[in-house]
């Protein structure tokens, strides 16, 4: 176990006696730091010593071409520091190789959306093209929250909308969500609940009149899709979300009792959607395709849609509302049953809000519904006093 004062020039000079397959030269300075010289001509610096249990470690520092002599022994030095106050350095590195890296747990997310979400290639196409790319490469353990609030920055300066950045920061905390549900090593809290949300008014107000309503109903029925207007009609009859109905199965709907069960929504929860008289007459109308069990099928492929989004821009061009959003239908049906008189509670439940608090965006409606109330109540009273 030749011992000498190790530095660059004799790491230089160093070479394996022959007849052996390698030799260790120990560093006189600092304990266990030691070049390891082989036949072959490599080289390469090691940091050696008991743990707490006595049992002999070896923690490579570097090859020798790799790293200069000061950066070695510079580490040597750092590392047996954690040994003498009790650490482990060997131990540390190979525990943090087995924390994941934000790609393997990304996998495990887009598998997870697959067995709940209608939508999940939404999911799969959001990480793959805006979060991945970001933190694929790190391990779990090396994502904070400084450097979710600068991607986050960094998202909004590449003209991404509020609400887009957002919904990606709600993508990659439900993934950390996850990891420490399923104890994933190195994850012992979520940093993305560090990060302060940023706020921002995604309250778009764009509810279709009644004249909208039939212009945009006559555009859909001369659509090329022949289920375009049948669709556009349920979604205003139902508040149902475009891809709910659009994977609708006849197993699910109930006409004589006139409901409608959604198995997996938006939240992950199923729902019951009451149907009126107007929709059960529309799904009545309905073609049925052999074999197939979906309501409103591509009638060339017998499956969901995968888009009406050219049919949907082309409808609603000629009834004149380009600014009209598929999802605005949904607005205008909880709109309509706030104007109705029903209270915001049942509105949620027809809509499948996982909150109350999804369901205030329309209590400006439900205050003018009471104050055209308490206004013609005020009118009979007041033609009763004259």
């Amino acid at each position: 176990m030749p011992k000498c004062r190790l530095d660059a020039a004799a790491a230089m000079v160093a070479r394996c006696p022959l007849g052996k397959k390698k030799i260790d030269l120990w560093d006189e300075v600092t304990t266990g730091f030691v070049l390891e010289v082989r036949a072959t001509g490599g080289k390469t610096y090691y940091l050696r010593y008991f743990d707490q249990g006595g049992r002999q470690r070896q923690l490579k520092i570097g090859g020798f071409g790799d790293i200069s002599f000061d950066q070695a022994r510079k580490a040597a030095r750092r590392l047996r520091s954690e040994v003498v106050l009790g650490g482990d350095p060997l131990a540390a590195k190979q525990e943090k190789r087995s924390v994941p890296t934000y790609g393997e747990l990304a996998d495990r997310h887009i598998a997870h959306a697959k067995t709940y979400q209608r939508s999940w290639w939404s999911t799969e196409g959001l990480l793959r093209k805006h979060v991945i790319p970001r933190w694929g490469k790190l391990r779990l353990d090396e994502i904070t929250p400084p450097a979710i609030s600068q991607w986050l920055a960094e998202k909004r300066a590449e003209g991404l909308q509020p609400a887009s950045v957002d919904k990606l920061r709600v993508l990659l905390s439900k993934s950390l969500q996850l990891a420490l549900e399923w104890q994933v090593p190195g994850v012992d809290r979520n940093p993305v609940r560090s990060v302060p949300r940023a706020k921002y008014d995604n309250k778009r107000e764009r509810y279709l009149e009644a004249a909208e309503a039939d212009r945009l109903l006559s555009a859909a029925e001369r659509s090329l899709n022949p289920q375009l207007r049948a669709i556009v009609h349920l979604l205003l009859l139902t508040g149902a979300r475009v891809s709910e109905l659009l994977h609708a199965e006849w197993r699910h709907v109930d006409l004589v009792g006139r409901r409608w069960h959604i198995p997996v929504t938006k939240n992950g929860r199923g729902r019951h959607v009451p149907l009126a008289k107007e929709a059960v007459d529309v799904l009545e109308g309905l073609p049925r395709f052999d074999g197939c069990p979906y309501v409103l099928p591509n009638p060339e492929t017998l499956r969901p849609f995968v888009s009406i989004k050219k049919a949907w821009q082309t409808a609603r061009r000629e009834a004149g509302l380009g600014d009209v959003r598929l999802h605005d239908l949904r607005h205008t049906c909880a709109s309509q049953l706030v104007n109705a008189g029903v209270d915001l509670y049942a509105v949620g439940k027809v809509l499948g809000h996982s909150s109350v608090a999804s369901s205030q965006r329309y209590s400006h409606l439900a205050n003018d519904t009471l104050l055209a109330a308490v206004e013609a109540g005020a009118a009979r009273l007041g033609g009763r006093t004259e």
